[in-house]
């Protein structure tokens, strides 16, 4: 069905080719998944086969790509419409109407299907995905999560025999990402249908995938069997790094496999933790217990929608809060309410004066550099921050609108993601590279309080463990960090608190050892094989063994 002969990508003005001597075939009905480290090649492979690329995207094509018996040299997107569905890395800039429905039918209006058709098309991708409530509801009214959501329900109601998707539940809390990719997995099953997911969330997903093709930083793609690939890649989910670490062969892809293997080691590591509990750390040790930022019966309301109801929540010095709950329970409401620039219907929101002052500020009534100093967000969409024309300029711009000493962003932006070119356009880099720069730009100002609304979109396992350390430090300094998070894993990793939030309420608060392992949903991988051990992650079973005798 997809057939890449000797293909080679490179960009206009690039020093270098981004794909380079790329065969890959994959037959019909297949589920391929393609990794590989933030800004590698992933979402070029995908436009290659969509043929978006270079047709759209400008850049030189070397060898062959088939895509249904179609060349996409001579056959460009809109010859393959009716073939190819495609959902890119940023749902909401590719929609093109103004209400859930409209956009479900869009594509098949272009397509000339018949309104019947139509009508019974959007009705069932309506019940695959579990859209009904949003049916009626405005675009730019929803979640980013319920918009990538609807974004894969308008690729699918044209019944494509492919169907490209880049970073599909990046945006979705744990169960929606699984009610997705179930619907996905009964297309391929069911349909035939050949899908080619890039991911950077592999714990979700591998479990699923007939193939792995890891696109390398040299630009060639590996291609094979998942456990094939995944045993010496350097991108590994966690559920691999475990197998890696106990020696399991052949190594597992469920959590069911991983715990029918884990019985010695599950053993193993109760002994050591009952000898040794430090080894089971609690990540809260840095706390100072100085409150930085107080809300009271803080609401926000859209419309008839409550969207945040009479929360009460304050931030700690020194502390990593992370807040979570399903897509539209209200979380990048809350973030933006307390940063001061967003919709607030009543209560307070005060930052609380550094240690010996006894000020009070509302971050509503702060503006320009004193702002940035205090209190920092860095949204969803990065973009939208972004505004100059080369990666250099908008680092020379950070350091002089904050005070920092020259070369202070650059040096936050090469420690979160190195290797960037000064001279790349903000709009040229992928998502996790314009995170990055962003991120560095906040952080310039060394605010006193951090917001980070899913701070973890187009990042791979490396980056995530940069961005985690480059918090800790921040939070060691004696900044307040609370970040907006589906990505459980990282959230175990770095976090000292856990707020999960429903319907605009918060329901839980707590140690992220205690919530995170009390909720199925949220329990990261090592948690749910080595349950009832008190273990998160792999790090700390690593500890365990090291500590053995």
């Amino acid at each position: 069905m997809i057939r890449l002969h000797r293909v080679g990508f490179a960009y206009p003005d690039s020093p270098a080719p981004i794909l380079h001597d790329v065969n890959l075939t994959i037959p019909e009905g297949e589920l391929c998944l393609v990794i590989g480290a933030t800004g590698s090649g992933k979402s070029t492979l995908l436009q290659i086969v969509n043929g978006l690329a270079p047709h759209f995207t400008g850049g030189h094509l070397d060898g062959t790509v088939t895509v249904g018996g179609l060349d996409t040299r001579s056959h460009p997107p809109r010859d393959l419409a009716g073939t190819v569905g495609v959902v890119g890395q940023n749902p909401a800039a590719g929609f093109v109407t103004d209400r859930v429905d409209d956009e479900l039918a869009y594509s098949m209006e272009q397509l000339g299907i018949a309104d019947s058709v139509m009508r019974k098309r959007v009705e069932e991708v309506i019940d695959l995905l579990a859209l009904g409530p949003l049916r009626r509801r405005a675009l730019s009214e929803l979640s980013a999560g319920e918009q990538q959501r609807v974004a894969i329900g308008s690729a699918l109601t044209a019944h494509p025999r492919v169907l490209v998707l880049d970073e599909p539940t990046s945006a979705l809390d744990p169960t929606g990402a699984e009610e997705v990719l179930a619907a996905i997995l009964r297309l391929v099953d069911d349909l035939g249908v050949t899908v080619l997911l890039a991911e950077h969330r592999l714990e979700r997903v591998i479990q699923y995938a007939d193939s792995i093709a890891r696109v390398t930083d040299d630009g060639r793609v590996l291609h094979g069997a998942p456990v094939e690939v995944l045993a010496d890649s350097p991108i590994a989910p966690p559920i691999i790094e475990l197998g890696r670490l106990a020696g399991w062969s052949p190594l597992p892809r469920s959590i069911r496999d991983a715990r029918r293997q884990a019985t010695g080691l599950r053993q193993q590591v109760r002994e050591q933790l009952q000898l040794a509990p430090s080894v089971a750390p609690t990540h809260a040790a840095g706390t100072s217990g100085r409150t930085a930022l107080k809300a009271q019966r803080l609401r926000v309301r859209y419309g008839q929608v409550t969207a945040v109801a009479d929360v009460d929540l304050s931030l700690c010095a020194g502390e990593l809060t992370a807040v979570m709950g399903r897509n539209g329970s209200g979380k990048s409401s809350l973030l933006w309410a307390l940063q001061g620039t967003g919709v607030r219907s009543g209560g307070t929101v005060h930052l609380v004066g550094e240690a010996g002052s006894t000020g009070y500020l509302d971050p509503a009534e702060l503006s320009g550099p004193d702002a940035i100093r205090q209190i920092a967000l860095v949204p969803q969409n990065p973009s939208d921050l972004l505004y100059l024309d080369s990666v250099l300029a908008e680092c020379r711009e950070s350091d002089t609108t904050t005070g920092a000493a020259p070369g202070t962003t650059r040096a936050t932006l090469d420690r979160l993601s190195p290797g960037l070119s000064s001279s790349s356009h903000p709009r040229d880099l992928s998502e996790g590279q314009r995170l990055a720069l962003v991120l560095a730009i906040q952080l310039a100002a060394t605010p006193r309080v951090l917001l980070l609304d899913e701070p973890t979109r187009g990042l791979d396992y490396a980056a995530k463990r940069r961005l985690g350390e480059v918090l800790a430090e921040h939070t060691a300094a004696g900044a307040a960090v609370l970040l907006s998070s589906h990505d459980v894993e990282f959230v175990a990793n770095i976090a000292d608190r856990v707020l999960v939030l429903a319907d605009g309420e918060i329901i839980t608060d707590g140690p992220v050892g205690e919530v995170l392992t009390a909720s199925p949903s949220f329990a990261p991988q090592v948690a749910k094989i080595l349950r009832p051990l008190p273990v998160l992650v792999v790090d700390t079973v690593r500890a365990a063994l090291g500590a053995a005798p």
